[in-house]
């Protein structure tokens, strides 16, 4: 068995992993991400991340994303919904609603949906045991 280090060494480990998902790449189903992940393909399903997500330019995304913190400067069609904060590029352009505590938007971002802010320990909540307080 593992001892407690290690266990928590492991869990540290996980959490920094990076995961890129490269230009030219078409991915259709939900992602599920412990560490950093960084789209620069088409997305088709959900992304959940317990950490960073980087939208790159020429990224395409149709599902929702949950987060801890996102950089968005592709198109979304869909919800964000992001614990800590979310940075709009100047060429984001997102078609969805969007919950974060903090949201910094880049003049020549585009935003059509509603916009929620939100305490940051509900949102980590939710990433954590999976629950939408919203149903």
């Amino acid at each position: 068995m593992f001892s407690n280090k290690e266990a928590k060494k492991e869990a540290e480990d996980t959490m920094l992993s990076s995961n890129i998902i490269g230009k030219g790449t078409v991915i259709e189903g939900n992602i599920n991400a412990t560490g950093n992940i960084r789209i620069d393909g088409k997305i088709v399903g959900n992304i959940i991340a317990k950490a960073k997500v980087v939208i790159g330019h020429d990224a395409i995304i149709e599902g929702n994303i949950t987060a801890q913190n996102a950089e968005i400067a592709g198109f979304i069609k869909g919800k964000l919904d992001v614990s800590d904060y979310i940075i709009l590029k100047n060429t984001a352009k997102i078609n969805g609603d969007i919950a974060s505590n903090k949201l910094a938007m880049e003049a020549g971002a585009t935003f059509n949906g509603s916009c929620k802010m939100v305490s940051e320990m509900k949102q980590i909540k939710q990433l954590e045991d999976g629950t939408d307080s919203k149903k």
